[in-house]
């Protein structure tokens, strides 16, 4: 099963056609499904002449599923909800990116991340919308601070050439989205948003498989960051 929010349902949980059947529920008829790209990393693991085993590189598996929403099925029991009130959801995320320990200062109105002193600015917290637009802006310059060569080492250039920024930016905001799903906390589109649009679609255009690219590279980001910070992940995964 997989479990997410999405397409203006209010269950997280969805399942393909055969899943839902497995569990008693049945598809009803006329609903569309959803598409969703499932992806995974494997070790390329090769013997060496001394009879190691040394790993060689990691490989990308993707596979794209049709699911259904637990919304669009009959007889299904959705799983009671334990919810956790958002004091205890912030206190978690302050704890989740202090474990990380990137350097972290306060002070200005603009969140960025400096290269040349691997540094993170962030607004003070006070000038976001809500909690959760803070903790996602810090997930997404959490996600530059991780293209350093000494943690994911994110090399763009050679791939995606003039639009290697617009990729990276690309990359960050779905890394944020996977760590505040990991966090518990639901996000929604950014006022900033809208100037990146543009540049985005551009990636998208120029290579068709960019957006695989940048999902994996996102989940590379956001995993290195869960395991920085000691805790085992829970980004959703579809089994088939």
């Amino acid at each position: 099963m997989f479990g997410g929010s999405g397409q203006g349902y209010d269950s997280a949980e969805w399942g393909t056609y055969q899943q839902w059947q497995e569990r008693k529920a049945q598809v009803r008829k006329g609903e569309k499904a959803t598409t969703v790209v499932f992806w995974k990393f494997a070790n390329d693991s090769r013997e060496a002449d001394d009879g190691e085993t040394t790993t060689s590189c990691r490989l990308l598996f993707t596979r794209g599923y049709s699911v259904f929403n637990a919304a669009q099925v009959d007889g299904y029991t959705p799983k009671p909800e334990i919810a956790r009130p958002m004091p205890e959801r912030i206190a978690c995320a302050d704890a989740f990116f202090k474990a990380i320990g990137a350097d972290v200062s306060h002070r200005g109105n603009r969140a960025s991340y400096a290269p040349a002193t691997d540094h993170i600015q962030m607004p003070m917290f006070d000038a976001f919308h809500d909690d959760v637009s803070y903790y996602s802006a810090l997930a997404h310059e959490h996600t530059h601070w991780t293209s350093h060569s000494t943690r994911c080492d994110r090399q763009l250039g050679k791939r995606f050439g003039d639009v290697a920024y617009a990729a990276e930016e690309l990359i960050a905001e779905l890394a944020a989205a996977f760590t505040c799903a990991h966090l518990g906390l639901s996000t929604e589109p950014r006022d900033d948003h809208d100037q990146y649009f543009n540049s985005w679609l551009k990636v998208l255009n120029a290579d068709s498989k960019a957006i695989f690219t940048a999902a994996s590279k996102a989940q590379q980001a956001a995993d290195w960051m869960i395991a920085r910070a000691g805790e085992p992940s829970t980004i959703a995964e579809v089994t088939a």
